[in-house]
């Protein structure tokens, strides 16, 4: 299973004093060097981190995969550009990060999977793990879908963290069996991966993976790539960014 490093959040840092420190660049260098196996960058419209020039710049000098994350609203951005993959996420402004799969009846997806695809860009759908999903995104004609885990990684937490403890506990869940819930959403995953890889679909996952919850979602033999950032550079902050890299690829491939 491969691992796909997200380095948004080391942009985040940089932005919070609008110097170059932490480098993207040098972040990018040192998740190669650690064994990434693609990086994995959000090109947001308000770009509140990685912005246009990172960007550019991380896919003319990357030596491994990007995979660029968008809204379908920056597509003739993105043709531009040129990353190996373009996953088209929801997006909105007012967001902390992205909050579930893509709607897939949106007129403006068509358009924008037919312009990446001229370009020779492979393209991604992030959507739920639910099954009409995963037939609708069939349907558009991609190669590749990317499975939202934010669900289970939300119910992992609720279960077996101390999250409920504090001022971000999950307020949807509070009432509800967190560990029920998680067997639940556990199991959706493992059937919409089931589902699309027999339908021709390379599956990826990723959104809320941690340390803790990881080794379930690795377990899953059909799901070929997982994409993980915050909690990777959340670590890094304590060890070092080529260990915490180190470490999540150690256990994935103990999964």
């Amino acid at each position: 299973m491969k691992l796909g490093v997200n380095i948004d959040h080391v942009a985040v840092l940089r932005q919070a004093r609008q110097v170059n420190d932490p480098d993207i660049l040098n972040a990018m260098y040192v998740a190669v060097s650690a064994g990434a196996d693609q990086i994995t960058i959000h090109l947001r419209e308000d770009r509140r981190h990685i912005d246009d020039i990172d960007t550019q710049n991380i896919i003319n000098l990357c030596p491994i995969p990007v995979n660029l994350e968008c809204a379908t609203a920056i597509t003739d951005i993105v043709v531009e550009l040129r990353p190996h993959r373009a996953t088209l996420v929801p997006e909105k402004r007012e967001e902390l990060t992205t909050e579930g799969g893509l709607n897939l009846n949106s007129p403006e997806l068509v358009s924008s999977i037919n312009a990446m695809n001229r370009a020779n860009i492979d393209v991604s759908l992030f959507i739920d793990p639910n099954l009409d999903d995963i037939k609708a995104a069939k349907h558009l004609g991609v190669n590749t879908i990317e499975l939202h885990t934010g669900s289970f990684a939300n119910a992992y937490l609720m279960a077996y963290s101390n999250i409920s403890k504090t001022k971000f506990s999950i307020k949807s869940i509070e009432n509800q069996d967190a560990k029920e819930l998680l067997k639940i959403e556990f199991n959706r995953l493992k059937t919409a991966a089931k589902f699309a890889k027999n339908l021709g679909l390379k599956v990826a996952a990723g959104h809320g993976l941690n340390y803790q919850n990881v080794g379930l979602i690795a377990g899953i033999s059909e799901i070929f790539e997982l994409n993980i950032g915050q909690s990777i550079i959340a670590r890094s902050v304590f060890t070092g960014l080529n260990q915490a890299i180190k470490d999540m690829k150690r256990l994935i491939n103990e999964a």
